[in-house]
């Protein structure tokens, strides 16, 4: 698989990096920024850029902390300013998806999130307005963590709660759960959950999200994610964005309840699809990529 050439944007001093997928012969102005997830980065899109491209503009790009993107170190709220340093949050990485629209594409643009990438896309659409088109929504994470979701009635998670949010609070604990994870053995094993048909786990993957965990900044935007008990969810977000929404949904993903999914969907107006993927996981992008790609462009050509 041969990867676009990256691009880098200057944004508030650091290097994001991205790429765009355009066919020359297509003389359109429908734009799609592609959004990964966690611990990921646009590569994971692999089977899907190029394919888009052939009939939109299709971008891609890596949120600060992951890919090719800077690596600043993470900055919690009770640590004390720091050069190079920055509080990893929604609101940041849809801050700069937002800025990249307007000053790189330039004109309005959908947008597609998968797992967290949901989120930053609906936090981003809102800040966009007219400037987004639609949203499209890959197995959203839900952030079954959040403050936000905790029941009183869970007296167990409600005492070790507290004990939980100091212990990754400390910076050798994240650094060492995320040295543990970051090998291409355990790569292997989480990605064997994440695709439950086991369909395109292959060593190209594998590298794609191990490559970026060797630099030398690689654990901070973890450790500033692990983090976030108290940030938005998508059903925070839902009601402020007033353009088209589609969920794409993997019927076997082990750690995003479609259930939920589908109670989003009988909820709220703006969500006009809800596909399921039979037997995908949590990234059905890039497990069944031709039947995703179908579906994204038939919202797209439904929509624009």
């Amino acid at each position: 698989m041969s990867f676009k050439k990256s691009e880098i944007w200057e944004w508030k001093n650091w290097k994001i990096s991205w790429s765009l997928s355009k066919k020359s012969t297509c003389d359109n102005n429908t734009n799609i920024l592609l959004v990964h997830g966690f611990g990921a980065s646009k590569k994971h899109w692999r089977h899907n850029q190029d394919f888009l491209s052939k009939d939109f503009n299709c971008y891609a790009i890596d949120l600060l902390g992951f890919g090719e993107s800077s690596q600043p170190s993470a900055l919690l709220n009770y640590e004390p300013i720091k050069t190079n340093s920055i509080k990893y949050s929604f609101d940041l990485w849809s801050n700069q998806i937002s800025t990249f629209c307007s000053e790189v594409i330039k004109s309005p643009v959908y947008l597609a999130g998968n797992s967290i990438g949901g989120v930053i896309a609906l936090k981003a659409a809102e800040m966009l307005q007219d400037g987004c088109k639609g949203v499209i929504l890959i197995d959203c994470a839900q952030r079954t963590m959040d403050d936000k979701r905790l029941q009183k009635s869970d007296i167990l998670m409600n005492l070790m709660r507290p004990v939980l949010k100091t212990l990754v609070r400390q910076r050798f604990i994240s650094n060492t759960l995320f040295t543990r994870a970051a090998n291409p053995k355990v790569i292997k094993k989480i990605l064997e959950q994440a695709y439950p048909s086991g369909k395109n786990i292959d060593e190209e993957l594998i590298e794609i999200l191990y490559e970026p965990s060797k630099r030398k900044n690689s654990k901070e935007a973890f450790r500033g994610f692990i983090n976030l008990f108290d940030d938005y969810l998508a059903t925070d977000l839902f009601d402020r964005i007033n353009v088209p929404i589609q969920l794409i949904w993997g019927e076997k993903d082990p750690w995003e309840s479609l259930s939920e999914a589908k109670d989003w969907k009988k909820k709220f107006n703006n969500i006009k699809r809800l596909d399921i993927i039979n037997g995908a996981g949590h990234c059905p992008h890039d497990e069944e990529p031709e039947e995703t790609n179908k579906l994204i462009c038939e919202f797209l050509q439904e929509t624009k």
